[in-house]
């Protein structure tokens, strides 16, 4: 027999009062709904997505996966809309390709007595999701910056990339900004790269034009980063300053291990987020195990010591 999850709220007493039922079925759908690999993140995001399904279908052959992937918002509505129409979903795991557009219908997806994990964007209002699974942007920014404010000095001259104008962009520069606070390095200019290799490129060119002296560059981003290294080597300047992205791209990784002087180090912001929604949102089904609430994946410094760790040869990203 097969009914729907019917645990209401984010509350710890509900997980646990309602799990030991949810324990008792046979069989459970969860429904993913994910952007398609339109940039580098997303292509390693789909990988762990696939693979993170691929192992639970082993673990648990009670559990049914449906994953879609969506190149704009309107198309991810429908697809939601389509797993709760005739799939029957049990749960849904799903990273709003937008936060407004989806609110209204992951919210409706909650309505009916349906689980819902949030991971990376949030919805535009608070408190719809049962689970949220993120990386910690406020950690990004930080940990960028404390590199930056150990590794250089006192009038030492950087360059910053921003994302995409969001929320999630401005946790991450507040956070740089207030761990290089004091440190006397100077910013000479900040501009936004949307988090794309083209755009990061000609914003990179710009700033080559524009300061003959730079020391180092934040790229916030390793899609970015790769633009940013494109225009220094078309200007013949790739002795001058070293670069830092950051979530982990494979060839950037291999470059770290490799012990390049222009990418000395990166940082965190893993793809496989995903695959720890997934897996959160399977283990809530099948067991007593609480896992509503939010979880939020720590970043670290990736170095040459460390990096082979963060290496995924097989990942597209």
């Amino acid at each position: 027999m097969k009914r729907r999850h019917i645990l209401k709220g984010a509350a710890l007493s509900l997980a646990l009062a309602a799990s030991p039922a949810l324990a008792q079925e046979d069989s459970y759908t969860i429904g993913v709904a994910i952007p398609s690999a339109t940039h580098g993140f997303m292509g390693g995001l789909n990988y762990h997505a696939q693979a993170s399904i691929t192992r639970l279908e082993e673990t648990y052959p009670q559990i049914e996966f449906v994953l879609t992937t969506a190149g704009d918002a309107g198309k991810m509505v429908n697809d939601i809309e389509d797993m709760v129409a005739t799939r029957g979903i049990d749960a849904l795991v799903v990273l709003p390709f937008e936060s407004e557009p989806l609110t209204s219908p992951v919210q409706a997806v909650k309505e009916q007595g349906i689980w819902v994990t949030v991971v990376d964007r949030g919805l535009a209002v608070e408190g719809i999701e049962d689970l949220y699974v993120a990386g910690d942007n406020t950690g990004f920014g930080r940990v960028a910056g404390e590199y930056f404010a150990e590794t250089l000095g006192e009038g030492d001259n950087i360059v910053v990339l921003r994302g995409i104008p969001t929320t999630l962009d401005n946790e991450r520069v507040e956070a740089f900004e207030a761990a290089i606070e004091g440190s006397g390095i100077n910013v000479l200019d900040m501009q936004h790269g949307n988090w794309n290799r083209d755009d990061a490129f000609n914003v990179m060119q710009d700033f080559l034009s524009k300061y003959d002296d730079i020391d180092a560059v934040w790229a916030a981003d390793d899609d970015m980063a790769i633009g940013v290294l494109e225009a220094i080597a078309q200007a013949g300047r790739e002795d001058d300053m070293w670069v830092v992205g950051g979530a982990g791209m494979k060839e950037i990784i291999a470059r770290i291990m490799e012990g390049d002087p222009q990418l000395p180090v990166n940082v965190t912001y893993p793809p496989a987020q995903i695959a720890t929604a997934i897996e959160l949102t399977a283990l809530g089904l099948v067991s007593a195990t609480p896992v509503s609430g939010r979880f939020i994946i720590g970043s670290q410094r990736i170095t040459p010591e460390n990096a082979e760790q963060f290496y995924f040869p097989d990942s597209p990203f």
